[in-house]
Order: C-alpha cells, then structure tokens, then sequence
C-alpha cells in the first residue's frame, strides 16, 4: 500500500510494489515523482526524514543537511538581524539532504535498481504534467520576485491543468542514475549552488554527506509503542505530548455530545463527528494542554545538539502543570499552523513499511533557484538562532531545528501504523490528535484522517511560533461547535477555520489490522491525494 499527497507519486509507488520493489523500493519512487509535480511542497532542493521498519526493528534516517562553512551568525548581527532570513537570502539555504537520503534508503533497502525507481518522475519531468490546483494557486499567491526567480514553473503552471515540463529536473534525475551523489553534489547542481553561495559553500561542504542513519526516539502511549525522528527534529514533541495525554482521563462515548451544522442546523455523519469521546470538547482541551505544556520551550532546547531522551524526561515531569478544566497560560508561546512539506507511506507484503516526510520548509522554500537546473532551494536555515552562544546558532556545519516529524508505531516489535503530516510547528498537534483517534479511540485511518482537527495558530509564517504573541486554538469548520463556545469559557483563544482546510495539514496513514489486512487513508484536504495498494 501507498498513500501521499498526489495520486500520480501513489501510482507511481505502486507500480514498484507491482513490479516486486519493497516499501522503500516504493517511497523512494513515489517522492521522486512528487520531487517533480509537487515543487510548492518539496523537491531535490529540500530535506527528508524517513522511518523504515523491517525484520522487528525500526531504523531513522536523517537527510537533513548542514550549514556551509561559510555559515556566520556575526554578521547577519552586524546587519542589523535578530532573526534569520525567511526568503530569497542564500543563507536560509542548508545543503539539500533529499538525494543523499534517496541514496542512502535505495543502498541500505532497496530492491530495484534507480533506474526503475526514477522512471516515472523522469518521463513526468521531461515529457510534463498536469499543474494540480495547489501549485497553481501557491504560484499565483508568491511574490513577483519569487515567481520572477521560479520562471520556469510559473510560464507554465498557468491554470489548473496547464502542462509543466521540468527538464533540468529530468537531466538531474538520469544523472544520479548514471554518476551517483556526485553528479548531484559535485556536477551540475553542486556548482551552481556553490557560485550562488558566493563563499557559503565549497567543494569539501557538497563532498560530505547529509544523510546520517541514527537512532530512532521512542516511547509509549496510547498502548503503542511510537517512534519518531531525534533531534535536530521536533518529533520529541509528539512522544512527550502523546505520553502525557495518555496519563488524562480521556472522555468516553457518554461525553461525546450530538453535533449539529455550525450554518443550517442540520444533523452531522459520523464522519466527522465521532460518538466515541472525541467529539467533546475536553478531548480538544486536554490535547491542547498536553501539547502546549511538551512544546513551550522548544526554541531554548532543540538544536543537533540536543538530547531526545533528556528532553522527554523534562517533559514529563510538567504533568501536574495541566489543568483539566481551565487553559494553563494560554500567553505561552506554542506552534503555529502553516508549512509546506509532502508526507508519504509505504507497507509492503513482508512486514516492510516506510514513514517518509520531505519539505522545501516554506511553500516554494527560499523563493530561489539553482540556475542550471531551475531546483528551487529550501529554507531550512531559518530555522537557525542568531543569539550568541544558542544552541541552534547559525554556525557552519550545523543542522537547524527541523519541523519535520515522521511517525510509526508497533505492538511487541510488529508494525502496526505509519503516519505523518505536514503542517510546519504544527505537525506534532496534528499527529497527537491522529495517535489519540487511532490508537486511542481505535478509529480507523480514513475516520481519523477525515474527522476535525484543531491546530495552534502563530502570527504569520507557519515558523514564527515563538514569537511571544498569545496563541489561538484555530478549529476546523466541520468540527463540533460545542469546540468553540466549550473552549473559549476555558480560557483558550479561539477561532474558525473553513472545513478541510489546507492549512490544518496533509495526514496519510497506513495501519495493519491483526490479520495482517493493511488499511490507509490519503488526506481529502490535498485536493489530488490518494492511498492505494494491491
């Protein structure tokens, strides 16, 4: 089984697993294709996670790559800075870690060779593809700078529909198939790359590789055990908040009130309101709760420095500071919503399964281009701190605080779910909230993924979480409205959102039933998602 953001990359995953390729065989085909009709989302430009389970053991992979040698936070002090920049400054730039992570996942795990797996992104690279509605309105939503600097993608995804051909991603592709890393990192790309830099990167910055296989973070919650990625990830977040959530006394089906319309009255389908529990506005209250009581700090601690295990011990120790009743400091800085990112999973026949996220950061990322191949870069480096002496200090050779969280979980070492999200700062929310339903509640992925979310809205970016301003609990608009009135008498901030909103996220799960039946579900809020399998 496959499920993404778009139903071409799905195919394309299935079509390896038709052809005998495992799950990573599959993942690895299915983001190369978003890598090419997705660049709004991610793209060979950006940086990837991936969880991998096989044989009773879940490994992690880091793809996320490092600041160049000529990284230095003094003088972006001395300009005036206090922040990092957030678009078309090279500095945002980190060194692109999706095609070492590629090759890192195809060396250790794959099963069909690169050529097989690069097929389908490369005819959709040279010969085009349909523009889906959401590159064309993140284009048309751009500034002229950015669509100026991105012409090749924004001459072509005029309307929906319009035909994109993106052949220097295509030349890219047939190269790492040929030549490796080093006809990404050391030929054509590498050293447009290294010229735009003007003194960020060098040959020895583009020699070393961003994909480090390391040991996973774990915990249990739920009845599951989860795993996620370490630090420099933020995914520490979704173990501490999950842990503390299971320690609250969850409401049951007897607290789970009738919803109706928030516009015309009319009765709601259990599709998105839930009888079980999670229909109750304490179960939004008390997952708000334990989200912000795990995430306040976060921009003091997390670095590629940073201790996972030390971190969920801190965590848990803030039990006691969650109010069943009332928001606990809702003036606390926590995550905001927003972030373009694509998730992907995979599970194959024989126990393999891949929980995969891949990210430019923001939209388009950085808003540049590599020039010789049009490979719109990433914004990864915002995430750094140019406060002297930080942990996260934008220093050279080092790995920003990274939002991206992939998940899985499993039951006496045997697989049992991949998820994850998009989202930016809000991808631990999101994934609480699907852990609780799934896990907790027993709901099935396609219930949890289509049922109401609500999320922690910053001021602007999707990234500017902790920037001191009082949060607001920004509920979709197919939820409860009990959610609404419910939570603002406790204290909390609140407001609305349109019903299935992009910006609540882009959730896909697969989940193994005890029989061994594998079951998924692709988010309806990516317009062109889909899951499928054979």
């Amino acid at each position: 089984m496959v499920a993404s953001a778009d139903h071409r990359a799905t195919q394309a995953g299935v079509d390896m697993l038709k052809q005998g390729g495992n799950a990573v065989d599959a993942a690895i085909a299915t983001n190369a294709v978003m890598a090419v009709c997705a660049p709004h989302m991610c793209g060979l430009g950006g940086d990837l996670w991936a969880l991998v389970h096989h044989n009773g053991e879940v490994h992690c992979l880091n793809a996320s790559g490092r600041s160049g040698s000529g990284a230095d936070s003094q003088s972006l002090r001395q300009e005036g800075l206090t922040a990092m920049p957030f678009l078309l400054d090279i500095r945002s730039v980190t060194i692109p870690g999706c095609v070492d992570g590629w090759l890192a996942l195809h060396a250790r795990f794959g099963s069909l060779p690169l050529q097989v797996l690069f097929g389908p992104a490369i005819e959709y690279a040279t010969n085009g593809h349909a523009a889906s509605p959401l590159l064309v309105e993140a284009l048309r939503t751009e500034s002229r700078q950015i669509r100026t600097n991105l012409r090749e993608l924004s001459e072509q995804a005029t309307n929906t529909g319009a035909v994109v051909k993106r052949p220097g991603v295509g030349r890219t592709l047939q190269a790492i198939i040929a030549g490796g890393r080093d006809a990404f990192y050391l030929d054509e790309f590498g050293k447009g790359l290294v010229s735009i830099g003007q003194g960020l990167f060098d040959l020895a910055d583009m020699n070393a590789s961003q994909a480090e296989w390391v040991e996973p973070l774990t915990g249990f919650a739920f009845g599951v055990q989860l795993y996620t990625a370490p630090p420099n990830s933020q995914g520490y977040l979704t173990i501490g908040s999950a842990e503390l959530a299971t320690q609250l006394a969850m409401p049951d089906a007897t607290d789970a009130t009738d919803a109706t319309d928030a516009t015309d009255g009319s009765r709601t389908t259990d599709a998105t309101h839930d009888t079980d529990g999670t229909n109750s506005p304490a179960w939004a209250h008390l997952l708000i709760e334990a989200a912000t009581a795990a995430a306040f700090d976060r921009p003091d601690v997390l670095s590629d420095r940073a201790n996972g295990r030390q971190l969920l011990t801190e965590i848990a120790k803030r039990f006691a500071t969650i109010d069943p009743n009332r928001a606990t400091n809702p003036g606390r800085p926590i995550p905001s919503q927003s972030g373009d990112t694509t998730y992907l999973c995979t599970a194959d026949a024989a126990g393999m399964a891949v929980s995969l996220i891949q990210s430019n950061a923001a939209g388009f990322g950085s808003g540049l281009a590599e020039p010789n191949t049009q490979i719109n870069l990433h914004n990864r480096g915002m995430g750094f701190s140019l406060v002297q002496g930080h942990p996260a200090e934008y220093l050279p050779s080092r790995r920003p605080p990274h939002t991206l969280s992939p998940a899985m979980a499993t039951r006496d070492n045997t697989f049992v779910a991949a998820f994850g999200t998009m989202g930016g700062d809000a991808q631990p929310q999101i994934l609480l909230q699907l852990a609780s339903r799934m896990f907790g509640y027993n709901q099935d992925p396609a219930h949890a993924i289509n049922a109401p979310r609500w999320i922690l809205n910053g001021p602007s970016t999707g990234f500017d979480t902790w920037s001191g301003a009082p949060p607001t609990v920004l509920i979709e608009g197919h939820a409860n409205p009990e959610w609404l009135t419910t939570l603002a008498k406790m204290g909390h901030r609140v407001a609305t959102a349109p019903q299935f909103d992009h910006n609540f996220g882009h959730a896909h799960a697969i989940v193994v039933d005890p029989d061994g039946q594998l079951r998924g579900a692709a988010d309806p809020r990516t317009s062109i998602g889909m899951a499928a399998g054979i």
